[in-house]
């Protein structure tokens, strides 16, 4: 399970605790603005209720009052209902009287002479029940809906939410905002290490755009500076024991030729073991070589409009293989804006370990691919390589299995290392993978492919 980014948790804190803050808010508001609504149209009912009840008692102070027409008087509109009791009757406006409605505690206590409020439900509605007594015989009631009230919370519950929600929106894109600015320098960081790790050893970071990471800019800044420092060591180091060397190795190899040309005044013993210094003189040299191309690999790429395709040619040539193994991109003029000596010795390194380890390359492809990156594929017929070592071929004196098994090459270990270096001070990487039906492809990818 992927855990999710700094940016998506702070975001997701921020859309959280906005939403938990307006619906706190959004509850409390209801509530209140409910209750308020429902006092005041209580207080309102109550009022309406006791009015209408001395007209009543009025219009039923006589000898033989019509309560009908008492209650037909009463202006209740289309929201209130007026009921009497009278000596256990009850009364309406119209013939048909619906006093279950009236809860049968409620009535006990009209009688007993308490006026009474109570909110029920009728037929699914919310209504408010007022109970008023006029006479130990003679009680008044009236039911007033509270259907518009009840329309209102609901409306202002559903604005409320729609307001919650859209808090919530808005601090997730605060959140989405503060993350974006309060993580550019890190995303500074990254992007500075980025440029470092392709090579560019200049990167540094200014510590005064912002003041709450001075400490980290100087500290990334002394960090850089070490490194490069140590690597400037290590380079130098190299290149001094290369040079340093190669003074007596010119010796030992003029003393070895010389060993080696007299072969035939020597016994068998003797000029095999000539010819064994001469050898191995010889890959001491070139060890030395690689070593002086390994410590320049660590140099910026020197890019410059490149003929591809003659390298190629040229790299075959220097092998003694044809030309025509060189497979040109289908479209595009060969020309790629590359380092000219490292993908030179690119082509050179993947050609000599074709021949070294598999017989020979069976073609050198040259592919220019959309997004302007330039391939590098070298197809063999060899053994291949194992999966478990397509990786650590490219490491430094790592050689692969087909190089045990044939004990009689004399590479370094650095070819592949110097393939991979040069193919990431590009910006790009070297990878080997199978070939149909056999063999090994070797890939290099370079941006910089001109169209």
């Amino acid at each position: 399970m992927n855990r999710l980014g700094l940016r998506a948790r702070v975001t997701a804190a921020f859309a959280i605790g906005a939403l938990l803050l307006a619906a706190a808010m959004a509850l409390f508001s209801y509530d209140l603005t409910r209750r308020s609504l429902l006092e005041e149209r209580e207080r309102a009912a109550i009022r309406a209720a006791y009015f209408d009840a001395a007209i009543v008692r009025a219009g039923l102070d006589t000898d033989a009052p019509d309560v009908a027409e008492v209650l037909r008087s009463l202006d209740t509109g289309s929201t209130r209902r007026p009921l009497v009791q009278r000596d256990e009757r009850w009364y309406a406006r119209t013939a048909e009287v619906d006093a279950t409605s009236v809860p049968v505690k409620l009535q006990r206590m009209v009688r007993s002479g308490d006026p009474a409020v109570q909110r029920i439900r009728t037929d699914g509605q919310p209504v408010l029940l007022v109970g008023v007594p006029l006479s130990p015989t003679v009680s008044y009631y009236e039911i007033t809906s509270l259907r518009e009230v009840e329309q209102t919370s609901q409306l202002v519950g559903l604005t409320l939410t729609a307001v919650a929600i859209m808090v919530a929106g808005s601090g997730a894109a605060l959140g989405w905002y503060a993350t974006r600015h309060s993580l550019r320098p890190l995303t500074a960081v990254a992007d500075a290490a980025e440029r470092i790790a392709a090579g560019d050893l200049s990167t540094r970071l200014d510590p005064a755009t912002d003041p709450d990471l001075t400490r980290l800019s100087t500290s990334f800044n002394r960090m850089v500076a070490q490194l490069v420092r140590h690597i400037e060591r290590d380079r130098r180091f190299a290149a001094d024991v290369s040079h340093e060397l190669r003074s007596p190795l010119q010796t030992l190899a003029a003393a070895a030729s010389v060993l080696d040309r007299r072969r035939e005044h020597h016994d068998e013993r003797t000029a095999a073991a000539a010819g064994l210094v001469a050898d191995e003189i010889a890959r001491f040299q070139r060890l030395v070589d690689d070593l002086i191309e390994l410590a320049r690999t660590e140099h910026p790429v020197q890019r410059e409009r490149v003929d591809v395709e003659a390298l190629a040619r040229d790299a075959c040539r220097t092998h003694g293989l044809s030309e025509r193994l060189v497979r040109p991109a289908p479209e595009g003029n060969g020309e790629w804006l590359v380092d000219r000596r490292r993908v030179a010795q690119i082509l050179l390194n993947l050609v000599e370990n074709a021949v070294r380890y598999a017989g020979g390359p069976v073609e050198v492809r040259l592919i220019c691919e959309d997004d302007g990156t330039g391939v590098i594929e070298v197809d063999d017929d060899g053994p291949g390589v194992p999966e478990p070592d397509r990786e650590l071929i490219f490491a430094r004196f790592v050689r692969g299995r087909a190089a045990h098994a044939r004990a009689g090459t004399d590479g370094t270990g650095l070819g592949l290392a110097l393939v991979a270096g040069h193919a990431a001070a590009h910006g790009g990487r070297a990878t080997v993978t199978d070939r149909s039906p056999g063999g090994a492809r070797f890939r290099v990818e370079l941006p910089g492919c001109l169209p």
